[in-house]
């Protein structure tokens, strides 16, 4: 097979044009195609006319005299790199192994465990994917708040209610990544996500897709149980043995994997009183800022950009004068700012596009690093100080829920900038999924971190003109980046308690929907090597 890297042709070509220009590439006829598979295809904006650049697998009988005579860099020989999960252990399982929620980390890894004949028993504290939306578009509505099913817990995990988006970062050597973007197509997504550079799916369309993978678990032998949390862990000889259901039932268990979540503060409190070995992190805190899409589109990618290219995106960071990192994250394109509570009487936002990314704002987190310096004591418990993060999140959505007795606080960004409560709505109109109110969000978060955003906010104004608009709009808070906790594991990806497998997000191992997903990859990986299934 051969490679070809930095294939560029208009964004408005067609199919028959990026075969010509393969052919060319290698200069081989058109006939001498066998076949060929785009990699990855990226959009370059940054002369006219606009490109796409391609990386593409090219099959041909003239292979060997076509990298005999290239002298380029980008035609070489490549071999695909196909997934392969390991042989199971020798270890027996009495029981079947037990997956604590349905997040990307949990729904990979309990996909990979009934595809080996482990019949796993997957738990979610929340519905499944449409009896939850229909409780998140009530409470959008109504403000009244199913304390375990929202935009944090239920089926898809807080993902379900994002822009979707599946780029990582994660390096990739055993081909997990394309692996979670091959069964994410088989569910039902577009096959354009295995090669595009920034691939998403938008909430409605994850809704669908979870729903057939869940179909695709059940049909293997693994079985769902909704609205069913696990309360405590029975541990004997560092072993644990069963986990408690809803405070009530106990259910045999010698491997539990732990995918629950970056929101799962009460079952953070309650692994904290077990002897796991658990430790504080740092995460990003910050607010959300709301644009004309049409004015991000026209910066990034011209006046006259073709409809192909859909809403365009950014990514921004910027060094403070501090020293302290301000930079945009999880930027949702044509998309809504979202209220992603999950406990009374706090708030927290996030943001959510639908797969046509057709909404009139573009909006994404500006958020400032903290580290445990920044919330040490914020957790009024005895111990340690593991949960000061829970903690210092807490405090911010109490402040965030006060400001305007639980509707989302919106602010003027020239109004942020003075700390000054709005009074009234500039040219940009709020896309928010819930009751917001005009408010000053500055006062809300800590001097350093609103101090942080504003010279963020203006440094960034010099790399996308108008972003530091005076009407831009700031919602908070942003609190929900990561986990402020990690359930450490050792190279097995085991935890200090026996037959306990933590993984994904709420773990403190991945930051999106696809390197959650690779991650429950793994931890079906390890609980493969060492036991036998019941096959």
């Amino acid at each position: 097979m051969i490679r070809i890297s930095q294939l560029k042709l208009p964004v408005e070509h067609t199919e028959s044009q990026l075969k010509e220009k393969i052919a060319k590439e290698l200069r081989i006829p058109v006939e001498q195609i066998q076949s060929y598979e785009i990699v990855k295809r990226s959009v370059d904006a940054r002369k006219t006319p606009i490109t796409f650049v391609y990386q593409l697998d090219v099959k041909t009988p003239q292979e060997k005299k076509i990298l005999g005579r290239s002298r380029h860099n980008n035609i070489m020989s490549t071999k695909p790199v196909k997934y392969l999960f390991p042989e199971p252990g020798e270890r027996p399982l009495k029981d079947r192994p037990v997956v604590v929620g349905s997040g990307p980390a949990g729904l990979f890894c309990g996909y990979m465990l009934a595809k080996h004949g482990y019949r796993p028993l997957i738990l979610e504290r929340g519905d499944e994917a449409s009896v939850r939306k229909e409780k998140v578009d009530q409470f959008w509505k109504t403000g009244v708040l199913d304390l375990n099913s929202n935009v944090q817990f239920g089926e898809g995990g807080a993902g379900t209610f994002s822009d979707g988006k599946l780029n990582t970062l994660v390096k990739d050597p055993v081909g997990r990544n394309k692996e979670v973007l091959r069964l994410f197509v088989e569910a039902g997504a577009p096959s354009s996500i295995l090669y595009e550079q920034k691939p998403h799916l938008g909430t409605d369309l994850l809704i669908e897709i979870l729903q057939n993978l869940r179909s695709q678990i059940e049909d293997m032998g693994g079985e769902f149980r909704f609205r069913t949390q696990m309360t405590d862990l029975r541990i004997e000889g560092g072993q644990v043995t069963a986990l408690q259901i809803n405070g009530e039932e106990w259910h045999q268990a010698q491997v539990v994997i732990l995918a629950i979540g970056h929101s799962a503060r009460d079952t953070f409190s309650m692994l904290h009183q077990k002897p796991l070995l658990m430790q504080s992190k740092a995460f990003a805190v910050g607010v959300r800022i709301e644009h004309p899409q049409e004015m991000i589109t026209r910066s990034q990618y011209g006046e006259h950009a073709p409809d192909i290219l859909g809403a365009a995106s950014y990514k921004l960071t910027h060094k403070g004068s501090d020293g302290r990192g301000v930079y945009s994250f999880c930027m949702c394109p044509g998309g809504y700012v979202v209220n992603a509570s999950s406990e009374e009487e706090r708030l927290a936002v996030n943001g959510m596009s639908y797969q046509a990314r057709d909404g009139k704002n573009a909006n994404s987190a500006v958020i400032v690093t903290v580290t445990p310096e920044d919330f040490r004591g914020y957790h009024q418990g005895e111990g340690d100080h593991i949960l000061d993060g829970i903690a210092f999140q807490r405090r911010l959505e109490e402040l965030a829920y006060r400001s305007c007795q639980g509707k989302v606080p919106v602010q003027l960004f020239q109004d942020f900038m003075k700390d000054r409560r709005s009074t009234d709505i500039g040219e940009v109109e709020p896309c928010i999924m819930g009751r917001f109110e005009l408010a000053n969000v500055r006062e809300i978060l800590p001097p350093v971190i609103g101090d942080a955003i504003c010279e963020g906010v203006q440094a960034f104004g010099h790399r996308i003109h108008g972003f530091d608009r005076p009407d831009a709009l700031i919602s908070g808070v942003e609190s929900r980046t990561s986990s402020p906790v990690r359930i450490v594991r050792d190279e097995e990806k085991a935890s200090s308690i026996k037959g306990i497998y933590p993984c994904g997000e709420g773990a403190g191992y991945a930051g999106g929907i696809t390197s959650a997903a690779m991650d429950g990859l793994l931890a079906a990986e390890a609980v493969c090597k060492k036991y036998m299934n019941f096959e």
